[in-house]
Formats: structure tokens, C-alpha cells, sequence
């Protein structure tokens, strides 16, 4: 390594960067914004309540993935393998993504969006994995971050932009609301596919395990097992895992189930679809500046900051269903100013939440095992995306009031904050080791 690339971005980071830049576009149009809006449209005009079917589809495609990516990822770590699982899962969200662009019957479109949402996920998770290939830990922090952050930036916002204007101006060439979205999912798929290139030709698995093919499924479910082993043993790495299984548990719905939610309690979809372009903006600078403040205070403090953040967003939340649910002469008014503070709080700390765990879990695995470790990780969160936004379905289907669905949130986000704070000394040492890798990096190009 030069003096320089302890400052500038790599060729292979700028291509595993560009990868979020072009998923992201799958995460704001079909996960966040623009579909889940039309789908509740759409199932409402059937007759059915579409944010509580959005949470069941939603928890099983989370689930499928989660049961599928400890053996993924042990397979994964065999050379060669780990490009060919994520271009696999790759084309699943494509063709499947595609697919809800195609038809106007609900079940139809979400078991699309189960099927893309598996696709999407699943890549993700050899994405991740590919940090440990592209990068050193002294340097991991500042990647992951701004790896979000050009998500938010290109894939979050230009789509999104562009799909804005199609919705809301698209009349004016003859184009209606219901094609405006099937061309926003059209257009989703040409970005994801198109930028998802320089990640495809460019990022090498550089770190693997030699096996055989005859062996590679024994050898996995051993593998399996030594990483399970492992992850015991190390505090540390428990811990974090712990912590991580709750709080990311709580973002992720938060993800999936806030324009639906906000659909149903009857917000327009246009003032919500703007103030989540507001979220991609501010998530931009927000991003970054999570990665270097990360630097001055630890990436465990940053991620316990965010965590507070959310519980903040979790009482808007609920403030904005109660609003509306009081039947009050300008409840609609009030829950979608609500909603635009909403947004911006989710803005500053979604990215930097996401980011900086992905990179901290990089520090503590491997390299040569990171795919087999990045499936644990992935399981952790894959299971507490199945358990939110199931909790919210169930609550909200129970009650009738989809406002005290967001009440098991604020439990979750309490659980993962306790667990980080109470194991930090465990996780401290970690940090130190990576900031000693720092220090030795710079000493050793002459950067003082």
C-alpha cells in the first residue's frame, strides 16, 4: 500500500462503493417509496389491508433469506464462489423486480416483491462479505460509510427524482399514475442492473478457502459449525451480534413499513414520497460524517447516538398514527408534518446506523472466513426484520390501530441499546486493535 492509498479510494473500493450506489434504487422505489405507496393503493381497492399483507411478505422473504444464509455463506467462502452466489441473487431481484411491473393483481405483485426482495437481500449479503476483499479494517469504517452515502446520493435519490417527476408531471405526456410506477420499477431494474457492472467485472474474491468441489457441501455444514464455535467464544463478537439482532431489527421496519403505514392512515403519497427524498438527502452528508465522527468517538458510540435517534423516530411515529386516529378536524395536517420531521430524523442516523455496523462486524471476522461469518450477521438481522414488521402486522391487525404496531419498536431499539452499552468494554477492544492498524498503516507509508 502507498501513501496515497491510505487517502484516496482504491479502484476495487470505488467498484464495491458503486454497488450501493446501484441497489440502493431497489431500497427507496420498491422497498420504501414508490411502490409500497401503489401497492396499498391497489390492495385497498381490493378490498384488503395492504400494509398488513406488505409486513407478512416482507417478514417471509426476510426469513427465506435468513434460513438460506449460513450455508450461502460458508459455501461462499470457497474460491470462486462468493461472485457466483451474488450475481445468482443478483438476477433473482431483476427478473422477479421486473415481474411487479407487469401486472395489476396484489397477490401477483407481492409475491414479485417477496421473490425481488430475496433477490435483493441475498446479494447484499455477499456484498457485504466482499468489504473484507476490497479493503483493510483501518480503512473499513470510511468505505462502508461511504458506500451508503453514494447509495443515498445516485441510487436513493436520482431514480427517485426521476420517478417524482413521472408521477406527478407524467399526465401532462399522457403517462398516468399507474404506469408512472411500472416505469419508476422499469426503472429501477436498468439502474440496479447497470451500475451493478463495475462490482461484477472489476472486485475479485481475494481472500477464500481451497476445497475440492465433492467437498464443498460437507466442508460448509463443518464450517458452519467452527463459525458457531467462534462466535461463542468471542465475546466481542456475541455481543455485538446480540445487540445488532434488536436494534437493526427495529430500522428495518422502519424501512419497510413507513409510507405503508403512513398510507393507511391516509397521508398523500406525494408529500410523503418528497420528504423521503428529503431522508436521501440529508442521509448523504449524515453518512460520512457518521464515518469520521466514528474516528474521534468510537463506531460503538456513533451506533448507540443512532440508536437514540430512533427511538425518537419511533415516538414521532406513534404520535403521528394517535393524531390521525383521533379523527381530529386537522389530524391529516398535523401527521404529515410529523411524518416530514420523521423523515429528516430517519435521515440523520439511517445510513450511519447501517454503515458503521456493517464495517465494525468487518473488523472482528477473518478475512478468509468472511463470507461464513457476514452469514451469521446476516441471519441476526434477517430474523429481526422477520420480527418487526410481523409485530406490527399482528398489533395492528389485533388492535385495529396501526399506531400501537410501533410500539414494539421502541422495545426492540431499547434491548439493543442496553446489550451495546452494557458489553462496550468488549467492544472497545476491538476498536483499539483497528486504530493500532491505523497507526501502524500511516507509520509505515511515513504518514505522520
Amino acid at each position: 500500500m502507498n501513501k496515497a492509498s491510505t487517502k484516496r479510494f482504491t479502484p476495487t473500493e470505488r467498484s464495491w462503493i458503486m454497488y450501493d450506489w446501484a441497489n440502493s434504487s431497489y431500497a427507496t422505489i420498491i422497498m420504501a417509496a414508490v411502490f409500497p405507496i401503489y401497492f396499498a393503493n391497489v390492495a385497498k381497492n381490493a378490498g384488503v389491508s395492504g400494509d398488513v399483507w406488505w409486513g407478512y411478505g416482507s417478514s417471509l422473504a426476510t426469513l427465506t433469506v435468513a434460513v438460506l444464509a449460513p450455508i450461502l455463506g460458508a459455501i461462499a467462502d470457497f474460491h470462486g464462489m462468493k461472485k457466483k452466489l451474488l450475481t445468482t441473487f443478483l438476477l433473482i431481484g431483476l427478473v422477479f423486480t421486473s415481474m411487479m411491473a407487469l401486472t395489476d393483481n396484489w397477490q401477483v405483485m407481492l409475491i414479485g416483491y417477496v421473490f425481488s426482495y430475496i433477490g435483493f437481500t441475498g446479494s447484499l449479503l455477499f456484498y457485504d462479505a466482499f468489504i473484507t476483499d476490497v479493503t483493510t479494517p483501518d480503512r473499513m469504517d470510511k468505505v462502508s460509510a461511504w458506500g451508503y452515502a453514494m447509495g443515498y446520493l445516485g441510487g436513493s435519490t436520482i431514480p427517485f427524482i426521476l420517478s417524482i417527476l413521472l408521477i406527478m408531471f407524467g399526465k401532462n405526456f399522457g403517462i398516468d399514475a399507474t404506469l408512472a410506477v411500472k416505469l419508476s420499477v422499469g426503472l429501477c431494474v436498468v439502474w440496479w442492473a447497470g451500475f451493478s457492472l463495475p462490482l461484477l467485472f472489476k472486485v475479485k474474491q481475494v481472500h477464500s478457502i481451497e476445497m475440492p468441489a465433492k467437498a464443498l457441501i460437507s466442508s460448509a455444514f463443518k464450517g458452519i459449525a467452527k463459525t458457531v464455535r467462534d462466535i461463542t467464544a468471542n465475546k466481542a463478537m456475541l455481543v455485538f451480534m446480540l445487540a445488532y439482532f434488536f436494534y437493526i431489527d427495529g430500522v428495518n421496519t422502519v424501512i419497510h413499513m413507513a409510507t405503508v403505514y403512513g398510507s393507511t392512515l391516509g397521508l398523500d403519497s406525494t408529500h410523503m414520497i418528497l420528504a423521503l427524498l428529503v431522508t436521501q438527502v440529508v442521509a448523504v452528508p449524515c453518512s460520512i460524517a457518521f464515518g469520521r465522527l466514528a474516528k474521534r468517538f468510537g463506531s460503538i458510540n456513533m451506533i448507540s447516538a443512532a440508536i437514540v435517534v430512533y427511538f425518537l423516530i419511533c415516538i414521532v411515529g406513534f404520535y403521528m398514527g394517535i393524531t390521525v386516529e383521533s379523527g381530529s378536524p386537522n389530524a391529516v395536517a398535523t401527521a404529515t408534518k410529523l411524518f416530514w420531521a420523521m423523515a429528516v430524523l430517519v435521515g440523520t442516523s439511517q445510513g450511519g446506523i447501517q454503515a458503521l455496523s456493517r464495517s465494525f462486524f468487518g473488523k472482528l471476522v477473518p478475512p478468509s472466513r468472511s463470507n461464513e461469518f457476514f452469514g451469521f450477521f446476516d441471519i441476526f438481522g434477517k430474523f429481526a426484520a422477520v420480527l418487526g414488521p410481523a409485530i406490527y402486522s399482528t398489533i395492528a391487525s389485533m388492535t385495529g390501530r396501526s399506531s400501537f404496531g410501533i410500539l414494539g419498536l421502541i422495545i426492540l431499539f431499547g434491548i439493543g441499546f442496553t446489550v451495546i452499552r452494557v458489553g462496550r468494554k468488549q467492544l472497545a477492544i476491538v476498536e483499539r486493535q483497528a486504530e493500532a492498524a491505523e497507526n501502524d498503516a500511516r507509520a509505515a507509508n511515513g504518514d505522520t
